[in-house]
């Protein structure tokens, strides 16, 4: 190799460290201060919050919610005839005759509760209370069920020792999701659920394209996270997957005279 000029190597290697200097002044970020990274629009709406509810374990609804149940009537329902959720769209028995009592109505042998209105994604609140006098074992022992939309059902069981099979127990997505844990309150005492839930999508073919899913709080803990609904929670076999709209919320008469009170839901 020819000699070259060390004036010559002298100019490229100022040239070099000019164009690796200009690269860098190009992807440097450019200069940011607390203002660059807020936003102020859109504003979320103001919801004022529920507070202690008098003879409640939980709070009363917020501004935003609808009531179900205040714990006067049962005009927000109707009776269905039974306890198989499939019968909902099927029967109508006219207005809901539960016994309302002290705030609280509880379930008739027979029929069911099933509300006027319908819901697609919602956070509901609702609490419960099995019987102080200890009858039957297992599923026999304070037994109703909330259904989701009319079809996914969250389990109401008295399970303070009483042990059943785990995907049936109370906190459970009936048949399909085992609690994560068992809070349960002794009989008598109520009991609280907050549930999330986001409905399943259906295609036009009638397909679902997204499982529901639902998160849900037991006396204030955790029982199911983001939990996957994969269809109908049956009681004699697998899920089953009925392409639907929005769905009423129904409270499950399961022959034994289980209590409900300061019932409310927020759509989502």
């Amino acid at each position: 190799m020819k000699n070259v000029p060390l004036s010559f190597v002298a100019c490229l290697g100022i040239a070099s460290l000019f164009v690796a200097s200009r690269a860098m002044a190009q992807t440097e970020p450019a200069k940011q201060n607390p203002q660059s990274t807020e936003i102020w629009e859109p504003v979320p709406p103001v919801v004022t919050p529920g507070t202690s509810a008098p003879n409640a374990s939980g709070t009363t609804a917020p501004s935003d919610a609808i009531v179900l149940f205040d714990g006067k009537n049962t005009d927000e329902w109707v009776a269905i005839k039974g306890y198989a959720p499939a019968n909902w769209e099927k029967t109508n028995e006219g207005p809901l005759k539960w016994p309302v009592t002290d705030g609280a109505m509880y379930s008739t042998r027979g029929f069911s509760a099933r509300s006027k209105k319908e819901f697609t994604d919602f956070q509901l609140h609702i609490e419960f209370k099995s019987p102080e006098k200890v009858e039957g074992t297992s599923q026999g022992r304070g037994n109703s069920g909330i259904f989701l939309q009319g079809r996914y059902e969250l389990q109401v069981l008295d399970n303070y020792n009483n042990p059943t099979y785990v995907n049936g127990m109370v906190g459970s997505i009936y048949k399909q999701a085992i609690p994560l844990v068992n809070p349960s309150r002794k009989p008598g005492e109520w009991q609280t659920y907050d549930i999330i839930y986001q409905a399943p999508k259906f295609n036009k073919a009638g397909m679902m394209t997204e499982f529901a899913y639902v998160t849900v709080l037991l006396n204030g803990v955790l029982v199911q996270n983001h939990t996957a609904i994969r269809g109908t929670t049956e009681y004699i076999g697998y899920p089953k997957v009925q392409a639907h709209g929005a769905g009423p919320i129904l409270l499950q008469d399961h022959n034994n005279p289980v209590g409900f009170r300061n019932i409310w839901i927020r759509e989502l």
